[in-house]
């Protein structure tokens, strides 16, 4: 008797980097030599990060940051809490971006206990993150945004859905000897006014390591511009295991104050300095 051929669900398929590499650049990808791949596997920890997928592939959205927070053992100390609003009340939550990957999936996992539907504009590169589909929305950082993308994000800021930004777009560098993010771009002030939707400030404590920092700077003082310590992000999250973070919730910042006395940038910037107050 001929069976039905099982159906392998998408969120357990591998993660393969030359298959990341075509999907941004396939004439590079097809230039990298297999050493090359070989080493990155190394590197962005990919055996490992296939691994919980195995494992925990079943899990999506929130359940699936559930399910990294329980890998890497993470907790999170909460001040503000009263801050935060109804369920009902459609907000833009905003923070900092100490840790480039622990603390997005900490504001998923903890955003996501109070309001079930939410959405988060993220890098497309972690689009092969399938298991969370449900709550990214891409974002090309190198090219142009497909109209497709736009529209999704669009599509987000009108419905029900809680936002969640990193304004900063990039996790946070060291500069004068202090960890900060990088420029807080306007877009999140913006949809606020069109959307009519508050702004939810939140401060994550953290830091990576100081390895990852003078990368930074080196690669910045050489002129490269290609962020080429991002690859080293996946051993920093590892370092993170049982650590315990802190979100500081701020008071919301009604959309109708974002006036035109300051210029969009102008009031991201005011809003980042709430943040690093808090």
């Amino acid at each position: 008797m001929n069976q039905t051929p099982e159906v392998r669900n998408d969120t357990l398929k591998p993660i393969h980097l030359k298959e990341v590499f075509s999907s941004k650049n396939p004439r590079l990808a097809r230039c990298i030599p297999g050493f090359i791949y070989s080493w990155l596997k190394r590197v962005v920890c990919l055996n490992e990060i296939n691994d919980f997928i195995s494992k925990h592939g079943e899990r999506k959205g929130i359940d699936f940051a559930d399910a990294v927070m329980e890998y890497l053992e993470l907790s999170v100390d909460v001040k503000g809490i009263e801050n935060l609003p109804a369920p009902g009340k459609r907000c833009i939550f905003v923070s900092n971006h100490p840790l480039g990957g622990p603390d997005g999936i900490a504001l998923i996992s903890f955003l996501g206990k109070y309001y079930p539907a939410l959405k988060f504009p993220v890098n497309d590169i972690l689009l092969n993150l399938r298991n969370l589909h449900s709550i990214f929305l891409p974002v090309n950082k190198h090219g142009n945004m497909s109209r497709e993308a736009v529209k999704a994000i669009q599509d987000a800021y009108a419905s029900d859905n809680q936002m969640i930004m990193f304004p900063a777009g990039l996790c946070s560098r060291k500069k004068h000897g202090r960890i900060q993010d990088l420029t807080w771009q306007k877009n999140f002030i913006v949809e606020a006014v069109k959307y009519q939707r508050d702004i939810v400030p939140i401060f994550i404590s953290g830091q990576n390591s100081n390895f990852f920092y003078n990368l930074s700077n080196f690669r910045k003082k050489i002129g490269l511009k290609v962020n080429i310590e991002m690859i080293w992000l996946p051993k920093e999250n590892n370092k993170k295991k049982g650590e315990r973070l802190v979100f500081k919730i701020g008071k919301p910042i009604p959309w109708q104050s974002l006036d035109k006395s300051r210029k969009p940038l102008e009031w991201a910037a005011f809003i980042k300095d709430i943040v690093y107050h808090l």
